[in-house]
């Protein structure tokens, strides 16, 4: 594992952060959400990811250590970088370095850009995961919390079902006793035929469920808070016809605009303390 920038000072920090000195527990996630340094075409975004209201229902605190898993551009990480700088640890377990994968490069590329030009993110390590591969995501039961934000559908459409359970399996080793899971995903309707997993981009509930039960999870909770009752997820290009994807372009744009990001399930697990 690399620590991208080894050394920040807590002023330099807390400048970052705004303040010279802590806020108040209560108020910290809500200053790193309005924090300036986030990207503006992030921001417009929160009204369909409501991610105060998300990691609460996480229980996030400013003191721990979090595994994000696939941060992608860093949209959540712009957010739990600055909450967790004074106190926490932040691990970004991103796409891995031999992928073979174009994309992946440019995107793991432009996430290392983002660490190494802003004194923000010198709270951050980053890591690498590979669904069905067993990687060093961070040091096993270190962590307090391991979040992932929609990209389960990827894991199984790469590696199927036994990618994912293994995933889950590989959150589980790195959770302390009582830590937690915390999933966001694109949700398919039960009623759906499950056939739809392969390339829609969405997965039901009740399976992302069972398949973490049987890595060991305990479900603890589900919440409605990333719901979208407006999405059918029937679309002819999947969940990547809605935005901000928007596949088809200028086709339907306005159609897919009003109803805009997917339907999600958000889901809590938990690691039995006797474990």
């Amino acid at each position: 594992m690399k620590k991208i920038i080894t050394s920040v000072s807590a002023i330099a920090l807390a400048s970052a952060l705004g303040a010279c000195s802590p806020a108040p527990e209560a108020d910290s996630l809500q200053m790193a959400v309005d924090h300036e340094s986030r990207t503006d075409k992030y921001v417009a975004r929160d009204e369909f990811r409501n991610p105060k209201e998300t990691l609460e229902f996480f229980e996030l605190e400013p003191t721990m250590t979090v595994v994000e898993i696939w941060p992608g551009g860093g949209w959540y990480t712009e957010i739990l970088a600055p909450y967790l700088a004074d106190e926490g640890q932040l691990y970004a377990a991103h796409f891995p370095e031999d992928s073979g994968s174009d994309y992946y490069q440019r995107s793991l590329d432009n996430f290392k850009e983002k660490l190494t030009t802003n004194p923000l993110y010198g709270n951050v390590i980053l890591t690498e995961f590979v669904p069905g591969q067993d990687t060093d995501i961070a040091p096993a039961r270190s962590a307090d919390r391991v979040l992932t934000f929609r990209n389960l559908h990827n894991w199984y459409m790469q590696e199927g079902e036994e990618g994912v359970i293994e995933a889950f399996r590989q959150f589980y080793q790195t959770l302390k006793p009582d830590g937690m899971l915390g999933i966001v995903d694109h949700r398919l309707p039960e009623s759906e035929d499950a056939e739809a997993f392969k390339d829609s981009g969405y997965v039901k509930e009740s399976w992302v469920i069972d398949l973490a039960e049987q890595a060991g999870f305990e479900f603890v909770a589900s919440n409605e808070v990333n719901a979208n009752p407006k999405d059918t997820a029937d679309h002819p290009k999947g969940v990547w016809t809605l935005p901000p994807t928007l596949t088809l372009g200028d086709e339907d744009k306005e159609k897919y605009e009003a109803i805009g990001e997917s339907d999600r399930f958000t889901l809590k697990f938990r690691k039995p303390v006797t474990d």
